[in-house]
């Protein structure tokens, strides 16, 4: 297939480049390079003949147009969002006009490539989405696709929106749409203002680790790397107009993970004494979320996939990517936000 990335020098979206690329798909990536973009996680697969970058942002309908005239794509995959809870909650006007009217624009942009070009039946949009538009859980119970929306965030609210949006514009103009929300990623690339680059990158400083609250928030953690191959899995498989929870079944304390994240850091990159002395408990993030948990059930037993990695095995994993790649990481410490504490909510 030749798929359209949108945020595909992202995070998770880079992701899903690199992997599709090496599955033998013709992959355009269309990112804004905004703050917490970086080309060089696309380096690995930069110079393959089946990979194409478009500088666009999705804010931008004439530009979108004029991409998707130029490559056709056979299915679009999503991904392009302002995604940081903290810096929603300070500026939550980026998340507006990013994740509801750039996906507005996106839609609008394949409803009208996808008439002119007689409306194939193979074409997808595929729309990448959080789990955080659940809302909170309490200690117990996960959420199923069926699970009433409930955001508390400016991000899960903006993403909640865009969710409804994506639907609306399949079941009123019968777009071919699959929608994904997972659950918390981490893995190599990712960006050093979330949790866990946070924590391997303050603790090889010998600076404090800060952890929100008492650190009994919990998240189930997803690999990216099997995150993309879900993704993969959706876009080709998924029946259209279906939703899929993708989730890591990996639940864990935030505290007890940063102390896993220490401990390996103990074994690999030893100092005077256990990096988990470093941890420092800081004011809880305003609306924080107690508990997210994913029942992974419709994925797995419609489609025929689940997680490879366990948390474990991918903490090691993460951990040594980051010894392995200051170059990668050192850069982007001085990027606008990247270290501060953000999202007091003053």
């Amino acid at each position: 297939m030749k798929i359209l990335v949108t945020g595909g020098a992202g995070f998770i979206g880079s992701a899903v480049v690199r992997h599709a690329v090496r599955a033998g798909h013709a992959v355009v990536n269309l990112d804004a390079l905004t703050y917490a973009a970086n080309l060089e996680n696309v380096r690995p697969v930069a110079n393959s003949p089946h990979y194409a970058f478009e500088h666009a942002d999705i804010r931008d309908r004439a530009a979108l147009d004029a991409i998707l005239a130029r490559h056709a794509p056979d299915a679009i995959l999503h991904l392009a969002a302002e995604s940081h809870v903290d810096r929603s909650i300070d500026g939550p006007g980026d998340f507006i006009a990013t994740n509801v009217t750039g996906t507005f624009n996106l839609l609008e942009t394949a409803r009208a490539y996808w008439t002119r070009a007689g409306r194939p039946e193979g074409f997808r949009f595929h729309h990448v989405s959080t789990d955080e538009v659940y809302g909170s859980l309490g200690p117990e119970g996960k959420f199923t696709e069926d699970t009433p929306y409930a955001p508390n965030s400016p991000y899960s609210a903006s993403k909640a929106a865009s969710d409804h949006l994506v639907r609306a514009w399949h079941e009123t103009y019968g777009l071919p749409v699959v929608i994904s929300n997972c659950s918390n990623n981490y893995g190599p690339y990712h960006f050093p203002e979330k949790l866990i680059p946070v924590v391997i990158l303050k603790a090889l400083a010998g600076q404090p680790i800060p952890v929100y609250g008492a650190g009994e928030n919990v998240r189930d953690w997803l690999y990216v790397e099997d995150h993309a191959d879900a993704l993969l899995t959706v876009l080709t498989r998924g029946a259209v107009g279906r939703s899929y929870n993708i989730g890591g079944e990996n639940e864990r304390r935030n505290i007890d993970l940063v102390r896993t994240i220490c401990a390996i850091l103990d074994e690999k990159r030893p100092a005077a004494r256990s990096h988990a002395a470093q941890i420092t408990f800081v004011a809880d993030r305003p609306g924080h979320d107690l508990r997210y948990a994913i029942d992974p059930t419709r994925i797995r037993t419609e489609l025929g996939w689940r997680p490879s990695v366990t948390v474990e095995e991918g903490l090691a994993r993460t951990v040594q990517w980051y010894l392995d790649n200051e170059a990668w990481w050192r850069p982007l410490l001085d990027r606008q936000g990247v270290g501060q504490r953000l999202g007091v909510g003053t």
